[in-house]
């Protein structure tokens, strides 16, 4: 049967319950609804043209968690628990994809391929770059962080930088082009907040370990 993000989150409620026993009390927040970001990922029809959705990146939750079902990448399906997620679009796969090889992926699905072919430990540590565990950063609070870094899931941080309005995160990759945010609150009302980012975040240099 194929697995799908809607499925793993239905899955996961029993593990949520559990986990959430040694969490501690977030702090009262207007954001109180239980939709995880999972069912965000999930609501998308597929690999399409639309370069401003998620579909690669539903591809590499699912590729992570089907390799490893006690990832920590299953807190985006446990919409009871507060996480905020930097979301790569289908164009930052794109873009990583490009820059890693050289060439630009015809479409959607080739550059899923090719990030696949990474291993699913190294996406594994790049979505536990993107996700800030137990707490809701909605954009308010996104902008009230510039100039200070934000403690991520693969334990790093990530820098937040504001200019004229536009917020950018600092990448760990220096040959990189730092990541822009050009959509925030998804999802917002609830305890999992995303905010789309046009790259995806490097939690380490690509040419350095290639070089290794």
């Amino acid at each position: 049967m194929k697995k799908t993000l809607r499925s793993l989150t239905a899955t996961a409620a029993a593990a949520a319950l559990v986990s959430a026993g040694v969490a501690t009390a977030a702090p009262a927040s207007a954001e109180t609804g239980n939709r995880s970001l999972a069912k965000v990922l999930a609501a998308d029809s597929g690999f399409d043209s639309n370069a401003k959705d998620f579909d690669a990146l539903e591809k590499a939750v699912l590729f992570v968690l089907d390799k490893n079902p006690e990832s920590p990448v299953g807190l985006l399906t446990r919409g009871k628990q507060r996480a905020t997620a930097f979301l790569p679009t289908d164009l930052a796969f794109s873009r990583l994809v490009t820059s890693l090889t050289g060439e630009k992926p015809a479409n959607e699905r080739q550059a899923w391929q090719t990030a696949r072919s990474l291993g699913a430990e190294t996406i594994e540590e790049i979505l536990l770059y993107h996700v800030v565990p137990g707490k809701t950063l909605t954009s308010d609070k996104v902008l009230a962080a510039r100039g200070t870094r934000v403690d991520v899931a693969n334990g790093d941080s990530v820098r937040v930088v504001v200019r004229k309005g536009r917020v950018f995160l600092g990448d760990r990759d220096q040959e990189a082009t730092n990541p822009e945010v050009t959509v925030l609150d998804i999802n917002r009302g609830n305890k999992q907040v995303g905010h789309a980012v046009n790259r995806v975040l490097r939690p380490f240099s690509f040419s350095e370990s290639r070089k290794g």
